[in-house]
């Protein structure tokens, strides 16, 4: 059998959705230290050869599903109301980054992104959080007419949270309607 490339088996996608739903799973079980391509097939039920065949390491396999989680655990329905869009997603990003097994393997990969080039990389390649963000913080933007760029806009969103919980401090502490009252005081008097 061939695959795409002209070598080997061909890639089964039903056998890489089972290794993308094992992967953080498995993560928050054993740890990313303990982490092995080995195990990841073993959860999977599948060889590891199936696996390094769509990924070299295990990185990448696990910002791959978290990538794929983000965007439906993060994914706000748009109103007409930016302060209820940001409220929401304020909402859904402490529950990511706090609660969600995709969110246990994105604070696991910027921890070892600060020792490991090849994950820092990674994670550089893609801003997942940033993407993710994107709609509600351009609707706050439009309304409010900042000077701000879409990028650092973002980071005013996104930064607090983010911060507070890769600190190690508790979720539970995060008022996600007062961190809406400032990113929307700050778009609307960016200087003061």
């Amino acid at each position: 059998m061939v695959d795409g490339s002209g070598r080997g088996r061909p890639r089964s996608e039903s056998a890489r959705v089972a290794v993308l739903h094992a992967v953080d799973d498995l993560l928050v079980e054993v740890g990313y230290a303990a982490l092995t391509m080995k195990g990841i097939a073993e959860r999977a039920g599948v060889g590891r050869q199936t696996v390094y065949r769509w990924w070299s390491n295990k990185a990448e396999v696990l910002y791959e599903a978290s990538a794929i989680d983000a965007r439906h655990e993060l994914s706000v329905p748009g109103s007409d109301d930016p302060r209820t869009d940001v409220k929401a997603y304020l909402d859904a990003l402490v529950a990511f980054l706090s609660r969600s097994h995709a969110g246990a393997a994105y604070r696991a990969l910027m921890g070892e992104a600060q020792h490991d080039a090849d994950v820092a990389a990674l994670l550089a390649s893609r801003d997942i959080l940033g993407e993710s963000a994107a709609g509600v913080v351009e609707a706050a933007r439009k309304s409010s007419g900042t000077p701000l760029s879409l990028e650092q806009a973002t980071a005013l969103l996104i930064g607090p949270p983010f911060f507070h919980i890769l600190s190690g401090r508790s979720a539970d502490a995060i008022d996600t309607e007062q961190l809406t009252e400032q990113f929307l005081s700050t778009l609307n008097h960016p200087g003061a």
